[in-house]
C-alpha cells in the first residue's frame, strides 16, 4: 500500500434519528403496503455479521447511522455531510465525543446513499447506551489508497486496516480476493449510474426467487464481501463486461422495486486482474474483529501473518 502518501483527517457527525414521510406505509414490489422499521437510528438487535434478508425491515442499517447536520457557509448547504460520506472508509476508527458513552470506540462498516448516512459498529453494551444526537468522530484514513503492484485496480472506501486484514493475495497480474458470493451485474438496481463510488452504495435486487436460490442470496449477511462481474466502479457505477467490482454489503433488504441489500464499492478493475476466491468467512465482522464470538480463529491467523504497520497506520489503529 502507498501508506506514506496517505493522510488522516478527522470528520464527525451525529447519530441520525429514523425518519418517515407523511404516510408510514412502504409499498412493496408485490403491491402490498407494510409498516416496518427503516434506516436511521441505533439498531440494537442486528449488527454486522447477522443476516440482512428476511427481516421485518426496509433498508435497515446495522449498528449506528450518523450524518453531519452542520451547515456550510458557502456552496452546498449539506457540504459537511457530503464530505463525511466521501471521507469515511470502511475499517476507520470512530470515537464517541459526548454523552454516557463518551470515549467509547467503534469501527466504520459502511455508507448508505440516498439518505447519506455513514454506518458504525459498536459493541452491544455501547449500542444499548448510545443516544440519538450523540456526536461521533471518525479518523478518516484511506482516501487515495493504492496497491502499487496492481496499478490497474481502483480502491474506494477502503482503510489500510481493512486491506491488511482482508486476506488479499497478490499474484502476477492479478489480485486474489476472498468473497462470500460471486454475482452477475443484472442484480444491480438503485445506485447504478451514480457519478461516483466514494459516497453511497448500489442495491442488489432480490425480486427473482430463482436467482436468489441459485446464488444463495437468502444467506447474505451485513458485512459480506461480494464480487459482481460486469460492473465498472472506477468513476461511477456502470455496466461493463470487462470489469469486476468487489464490495461490502452495508444495509438490509428492501420491499421496494429496484432496491435490496446495499453494496459499497471497495475494489474495481479489469476482470482479468481480480480473481474472486470463495470464502464463507469473508465478512467484516470477522475481518475487523468486531464480534469476538465470530473471530477467535481469525485473530489467531492474523497474529501469525501481521506485518509492522507504518507510523501513520499505527496511529489509526491506536484509536481502536
Amino acid at each position: 500500500m502507498n501508506l506514506d502518501a496517505l493522510v488522516m483527517v478527522a470528520v464527525a457527525g451525529e447519530i441520525a434519528p429514523p425518519t418517515q414521510g407523511k404516510s408510514p406505509y412502504r409499498i412493496g414490489r408485490d403491491g402490498v403496503p407494510r409498516i416496518v422499521p427503516g434506516p436511521g437510528g441505533i439498531v440494537i438487535s442486528h449488527r454486522v455479521g447477522d443476516r440482512c434478508v428476511g427481516l421485518a425491515a426496509d433498508h435497515l442499517e446495522p449498528g449506528v447511522a450518523i450524518e453531519s447536520r452542520q451547515r456550510a457557509l458557502t456552496g452546498e448547504p449539506n457540504a459537511a455531510n457530503l464530505a463525511l460520506n466521501a471521507y469515511a472508509c470502511i475499517g476507520n476508527a470512530a470515537l464517541v465525543l459526548n454523552g454516557p458513552c463518551a470515549g467509547q470506540r467503534g469501527v466504520v462498516t459502511g455508507k448508505h446513499g440516498g439518505i447519506d448516512h455513514v454506518l458504525i459498529d459498536f459493541p452491544d453494551p455501547v449500542l444499548r447506551r448510545l443516544r440519538i444526537g450523540d456526536r461521533i468522530q471518525i479518523y478518516s484514513h484511506g482516501m487515495g489508497l493504492r496497491l502499487p503492484e496492481h496499478p490497474e485496480l481502483t480502491l474506494s472506501n477502503c482503510s489500510p486496516n481493512l486491506i491488511r486484514r482482508w486476506g488479499l493475495r497478490s499474484q502476477p497480474h492479478r489480485l486474489r480476493v476472498p468473497v462470500t458470493h460471486l454475482l452477475p451485474p443484472g442484480l444491480l438496481g438503485s445506485g447504478v449510474g451514480r457519478d461516483n463510488c466514494c459516497r453511497g452504495d448500489a442495491d442488489l435486487q432480490l425480486s427473482d426467487p430463482e436467482a436468489c436460490r441459485r446464488l444463495r442470496l437468502d444467506r447474505l449477511r451485513f458485512g459480506d464481501l461480494v464480487a459482481i462481474r460486469g460492473v465498472d466502479g472506477r468513476f461511477g457505477r456502470t455496466l461493463h463486461s470487462g470489469y469486476t467490482t468487489v464490495g461490502a454489503v452495508v444495509h438490509g433488504d428492501s420491499l421496494k422495486s429496484g432496491h435490496g441489500p446495499g453494496v459499497v464499492t471497495l475494489v474495481t478493475g479489469p476482470a482479468r486482474s481480480i480473481e474472486p476466491v470463495h470464502d464463507a468467512q469473508a465478512n467484516l465482522a470477522r475481518i475487523l474483529d468486531l464480534r469476538p464470538e465470530l473471530t477467535a480463529e481469525r485473530q489467531t491467523a492474523l497474529r501469525r501473518s501481521s506485518s509492522r504497520p507504518a507510523a501513520l497506520d499505527r496511529l489509526a489503529l491506536s484509536f481502536m
